[in-house]
């Protein structure tokens, strides 16, 4: 079925322009059971440009850049229109969707060089980093001796801002961090000086001050070797940095085009508008996510850790409350008055102790030290962003608290009560009170059952209930994530990447957790499904009083969901205090160059 949508240009892209390189034209893509995907695509690539292309997952903004490599993934094929290219040097153009396999894997590579989205998977990990860029230039004949070839090795891992020495392209990638694994693949694409370069979100893993460094790569790379560039994406703020136009994707139609200033200070489109909106802002002057106007006051925190006097005194603290209670009238009808002083002496401590609290936590794996004396605390209703680039320790700490990682020295405390180093070593009610959502929604719910099966499980392990009871559970956490009870037959693969993520935060709520530990859970999502997930967790903290401990490298979000801001640099808290306070007036200087990285929208 054919959707007629008339693009927003804010310019005449009809003038000929002798810098472009690559022009797809009407361009039309379908499965192999005749359903169109793309919808008569059209866009150009100019020699030593940028074209940044925006949309959701699911819009086609993938299927459109495989296809100027004449690539189209399992159940799609090639319609009609044209992907011509003109390559250096050529007045010729060559139709890529026309070429056999032969002729089109030799222009891959070569001509058209590909960037993909996570490096570790792109790289070989069988191969040393040297002897992988020299692959391409023996796949693609470079030069005429081995001798060019060893020094066009050299010569483009200086160019990505990498040592060029023997020593350095004998490393594993392995022993890259992920910055140096991408540039790998940037000097790995740029090694035949293509002329049209595909970059499939190729930042999207990183950390602010890691995609800075890759950014500043790509654009000096591509203006230097003056190649046309098309830089798959959903994040609009990135798009602002690296690009000089913009084409915005919908549903398989081009719905906005244009220069990058034009489309992101003036959008047209309704929904250009809508992902702007969605896009997070670090100065706080917008709110993000759905449900934020109506979001609720927290109550006062004081009704959530008194101590009752008594076993029949009852309130709206709860479950904690009233069985705190009844523990201090037990101890003291046993008529042990010292064995009495001591218990209420440990209910009262619980009663002050903060929720969640880490004293010293510390870890290290032989002279690596990885965790270097972490202090912090967390309240009911409260959120404490950990931020810091790969490799700060902070997903290392989330584990530490939720027993994930027992190697650690130091104490976890859950309202006052040591915790464990291990979760298999915890209490149920412990184990229960720590929740941990991991940041993958495709690899953390199991495929082969249904959403409502995976949703049990916790519930089948606390040993709680009964089939019915577990169900109803199941089914309230399913509304409380704003999903609703049909998603209780239905299975991951037929969920979108937000809704995976949805169900995964439903597994970690089915027991009631105080503390939720959330690690880069918005990561690999669009901005507005982020968006809707940022404003989900504000309203479940307000309407649970959910602690929640959350973990990135995305500064941007801080002001939309944290209360407090710890930031980890090598192991240690180099700032630690309210959001506001910690980004207006960072008192590090590694806080100062994480905010100065972050980018502007």
């Amino acid at each position: 079925m054919t959707t007629e949508t008339t693009t927003v240009h804010h310019d005449d892209v009809g003038v000929p322009n002798e810098k472009i390189v690559l022009r797809v034209s009407d361009l039309k893509i379908e499965t192999n059971s005749g359903n169109e995907i793309l919808h008569g695509v059209n866009f150009a690539l100019s020699r030593g440009e940028i074209l940044g292309l925006v949309g959701e997952s699911g819009s086609g903004k993938t299927t459109a850049g495989l296809a100027c490599m004449g690539h189209f993934r399992e159940g799609l094929k090639f319609a009609s229109g044209s992907v011509s290219l003109w390559p250096r040097g050529d007045d010729t153009a060559v139709e890529v969707v026309e070429l056999d396999e032969v002729a089109v894997r030799s222009l891959r590579g070569s001509r058209i060089a590909y960037i993909p989205q996570d490096p570790a998977l792109s790289l070989n990990p069988a191969m040393r980093v040297g002897e992988q860029i020299r692959e391409i230039l023996d796949i693609h004949g470079f030069g005429d001796s081995d001798a060019e070839r060893v020094e066009r090795v050299s010569a483009v891992l200086v160019d990505v801002g990498l040592p060029g020495d023997k020593a350095y392209q004998k490393r594993w990638p392995h022993q890259l961090s992920g910055g140096q694994q991408q540039r790998i693949g940037i000097a790995m694409a740029f090694a035949m000086y293509p002329d049209v370069l595909i970059l499939d979100e190729p930042t999207t893993g990183l950390d602010v001050s890691t995609q800075a460094v890759v950014l500043d790569t790509i654009r000096q790379m591509t203006v230097a070797n003056n190649v046309a560039g098309l830089y798959i994406t959903h994040d609009l703020a990135v798009i602002k940095d690296i690009s000089d136009r913009v084409a915005v994707m919908l549903r398989g139609d081009l719905v906005e085009e244009g220069p990058v200033t034009a489309v992101l200070e003036d959008p047209q489109h309704e929904y250009t508008k809508m992902l702007m909106s969605a896009v997070p802002d670090l100065a706080g002057r917008k709110t993000i996510g759905e449900g934020a106007a109506a979001e609720p006051e927290p109550e006062p925190k004081a009704t959530h850790i008194l101590v009752s006097d008594g076993p029949d005194e009852k309130d709206s603290a709860g479950d904690e409350r009233a069985s705190a209670g009844e523990l201090d009238w037990a101890v003291a009808s046993a008529g042990d008055e010292r064995a009495s002083v001591e218990e209420r002496g440990r209910a009262a401590a619980s009663a002050t102790a903060p929720l969640l609290e880490t004293t010293d936590v510390a870890l290290a794996y032989g002279k690596a030290q990885i965790l270097d004396g972490i202090n912090l605390t967390l309240e009911p209703g409260d959120c404490t962003l950990l931020l810091g680039e790969s490799g700060s320790g902070k997903t290392t700490l989330s584990r530490c608290v939720a027993g994930l990682n027992d190697d650690y020295s130091g104490a976890v405390r859950l309202r006052g009560t040591e915790l464990a180093k291990s979760t298999r070593k915890r209490t149920n009610e412990q184990r229960v009170g720590i929740q941990y959502v991991f940041q993958s929604p495709f690899s953390s719910l199991n495929p082969r059952r249904s959403i409502g099966q995976s949703l049990t499980v916790p519930l089948e392990m606390s040993g709680e209930g009964t089939a019915g009871t577990r169900k109803a559970q199941v089914e309230e956490a399913l509304d409380a994530v704003r999903l609703g009870r049909s998603f209780y037959h239905r299975r991951p693969g037929d969920l979108s990447g937000g809704e995976r993520q949805r169900a995964a935060i439903a597994r970690a709520l089915v027991n009631q957790p105080s503390v939720l530990v959330c690690d880069e859970i918005t990561s690999a999502l669009d901005v507005s499904v982020q968006a809707s997930i940022i404003g989900l967790l504000r309203t479940l903290r307000a309407e649970h009083q959910l602690a929640m401990l959350f973990v990135t490298h995305n500064i941007a979000l801080s002001r939309h969901i944290a209360d407090n801001l710890a930031v980890l640099n090598k192991g240690k808290i180099v700032d630690y205090g309210p959001t506001s306070e910690v980004l207006e007036s960072p008192k590090h200087e590694y806080t100062r160059t994480l905010i100065a990285d972050v980018p502007k929208f």
